[in-house]
């Protein structure tokens, strides 16, 4: 593997570490390497990989595992003890767990650490952080943090300030693997603020979170209990692309005429059925209905979802409950009728104002944390516009669509 400077420096720092980057720059690449060496070259040592969500741990635990059989296979036990989707145990004494951290971190504590490693720790609660630095403590172990800026806050921001941390500050521009003509287009289709964060990485007070932390945790008030009673239930699903994204499916009742309470999310990873994506889809938003009996089931259509609600309009048991919102654009009913404008912001604009207003009461979970305060907004400068975008909005993205039931005024529903 041909690397770059960069990366070749930081494989020869020691001690602590924080690197942002911007994205597809390369740094799970050379932090997996790090890792797995440290693993291979040390006795009894243990290595702990960190994300906010599971789906993001795995993938960096991935390329561990690939670059410990490309480099260090002899040393990887087998048998009862062979590798795991958490957990790689060496003939040495080391082990390298791969942990989500979920809200607060509660369910990783006990771990003695001698290197911790925090994938996207941008979005990482900082109660996470202090419930795992004391694992440190007696091993004296290391920390390394990557990820890509998320405003001038938290644990992984406050780290560029500290001089116990060897800094890197990583730029698109800075990574050969980013053309000049791709970083062009990009700036064309993003606003300049965004740009800086994506592609530059950097931190900016500018860019502003959508959805205040401080609420969302208010609001995370739910254990995830279905119990499925004779009430009003709306699904919204935010269909994904190829490549690895997800798609969202979200249930909320509402208990009356604006107060709604979520019940069930489900997400699936379209690289794992991206032969068949639309039939599995189809097949859950059926099997979903069969279990809640949807009053109105909300689906984007642009993108994959248009050939999803063609067949979803032409199957008898949803047809005449499945309504499509794409928020670039309008809302459709069945018979294709354009009913108004409907514009990104109404959509996030009304899940806000729920939240707002303690009328709505969401799940305990950190991949909906995750989204939601991955959504952030700003004002472009050319054109004033409102700006809404972020990377991991896909549950958020279903739970506007499911929320905009609030708004439905054509819905004659008895509340029990």
């Amino acid at each position: 593997m041909i690397l770059d400077n960069w990366q070749k420096e930081v494989l020869e720092t020691k001690g602590n570490i924080v690197l942002r980057s911007a994205r597809q720059a390369g740094k799970s690449t050379v932090v997996s390497m790090k890792a797995g060496d440290f693993a291979a070259k040390n006795k009894n040592k243990t290595v702990l990989v960190i994300a906010a969500v599971e789906r993001q741990a795995y993938l960096l635990f991935e390329k561990i595992l690939d670059y410990m059989y490309r480099n260090h296979k002899a040393l990887i036990k087998k048998g009862k003890d062979r590798p795991t989707k958490s957990k790689l145990q060496l003939k040495n004494g080391s082990t390298i767990y791969c942990l989500p951290t979920g809200l607060t971190g509660y369910g990783i504590r006990g771990y003695t650490v001698h290197l911790l490693i925090a994938d996207e720790a941008a979005f990482i609660n900082d109660e996470v952080f202090e419930a795992l630095t004391p694992s440190l403590s007696v091993s004296k172990g290391k920390i390394i943090l990557l990820s890509t800026p998320h405003g001038k806050k938290g644990y992984f921001y406050s780290c560029f300030q500290n001089d116990d941390f060897t800094k890197f500050h990583i730029r698109a521009s800075d990574c050969p693997r980013h053309t000049p003509e791709f970083l062009e287009q990009e700036k064309k289709r993003m606003t300049k603020l965004a740009y800086h964060q994506e592609y530059e990485a950097e931190f900016l007070d500018e860019l502003r979170q959508w959805f205040p932390t401080d609420l969302i945790n208010e609001l995370m008030v739910l254990e995830p209990n279905i119990l499925v009673r004779k009430s009003a239930y709306f699904l919204g699903v935010d269909f994904a692309g190829y490549g690895g994204d997800e798609n969202a499916f979200v249930v909320v009742e509402r208990l009356s005429k604006d107060v709604l309470r979520m019940v069930e999310i489900v997400t699936t990873n379209s690289e794992q059925i991206k032969y068949n994506m639309t039939g599995d889809t189809i097949d859950r938003i059926i099997n979903l209905d069969k279990k809640y009996n949807f009053k109105k089931i909300y689906v984007d259509d642009g993108g994959m979802g248009s050939p999803i609600f063609d067949v979803l309009l032409q199957t008898n048991n949803v047809k005449r409950k499945v309504e499509a919102i794409n928020n670039s654009r309008r809302s459709l009913d069945r018979d294709d009728k354009r009913k108004k404008t409907l514009m990104k912001e109404d959509l996030y604009s009304n899940l806000l104002r729920l939240m707002e207003q303690h009328k709505i009461e969401l799940l305990k979970s950190s991949e909906l944390a995750l989204s939601l305060k991955s959504v952030q907004y700003e004002f472009d400068d050319d054109s004033g516009r409102l700006k809404i975008f972020g990377e991991y909005t896909h549950i958020c993205e279903g739970l506007i669509r499911a929320a905009w039931c609030i708004k439905d005024k054509s819905l004659n529903i008895y509340i029990y």
